[in-house]
């Protein structure tokens, strides 16, 4: 592992060596169940002090990505066992676009179980001022540019954050948030489909209409819905086959 560490040059030294340890275990070229040098050893190698490398190994540890054991120091865990839902980002962000199809779908499939019960709660619990919000959110979607990605993926992840926060279920926005980074870097690549933000801003005020009169039912249908649409849409866009995975 020597040679493939050089002296960090960064504004924020912390964030960079996390950046190249995750790098690093997600690609495989430091094996999980190796352990890592002492932090003094890890400063001197990569040119910082040794607080930037115990913070950074303390940061990849709430991670997964390394557990900090007594008297033995770093050694890199299994993040497939151990892992946080930061480390799907980092796997997504890794694969730079090439997404696993079984990854792909596990967090659709992920996203669909908790959303449709978040729609659902939706329907049955949701104040004026939760209607009002999805009200301002739909107006927003009418206004913006299909060729400005960045802002359709913005505004798209603020409808799914609002319906979560309408469940009146506080744990629901919390596990939305948690999906974002990685639900963002997807989407953007969903979103550069042609003409697809139509397709998904017309779902959008169907199921407003449907939390707004209370009908639960049809709340989480079109939430399964615009999901699957979803996942058909992106696997697409990424050459994946559309085969089903037996839950649409």
């Amino acid at each position: 592992m020597i040679h493939m560490l050089q002296p960090l040059r960064a504004n924020s030294l912390k964030d960079v060596f996390i950046e190249r340890f995750k790098e690093l275990i997600i690609s495989g070229r430091v094996a999980m169940g190796q352990r890592l040098p002492s932090e003094r050893a890890l400063a001197l190698q990569l040119g910082v002090s040794r607080p930037v490398v115990h913070e950074g190994l303390v940061e990849l540890a709430a991670r997964g990505l390394v557990a900090m054991k007594p008297r033995v120091g770093a050694v890199v865990s299994d993040y497939r066992r151990h892992g946080s839902l930061a480390v799907l980002d980092s796997l997504i962000s890794y694969q730079r676009g090439a997404v696993d199809g079984g990854l792909l779908d596990g967090l659709l499939s992920a996203r669909r179980l908790v959303e449709a019960e978040t729609a659902r709660l939706a329907a049955r619990k949701r104040t004026t001022d939760n209607l009002n919000e999805l009200g301002q959110i739909l107006a927003r979607e009418a206004q913006v540019d299909e060729r400005d990605v960045s802002a359709l993926v913005d505004v798209d992840f603020d409808f799914h954050h609002c319906v979560a926060l309408a469940s009146g279920n506080p744990i629901y926005p919390m596990l939305v948030k948690s999906f974002e980074p990685a639900a963002k870097s997807l989407a953007g690549q969903f979103f550069a489909v042609k003409a697809v933000s139509a397709t998904v801003f017309g779902f959008h005020r169907n199921l407003v209409d449907a939390v707004a009169s209370g009908d639960e039912d049809r709340a989480a249908a079109i939430m399964v819905e615009l999901l699957c649409h979803g996942r058909t849409v992106l696997r697409k866009a990424l050459g994946l086959s559309v085969a089903t995975d037996g839950n649409d």
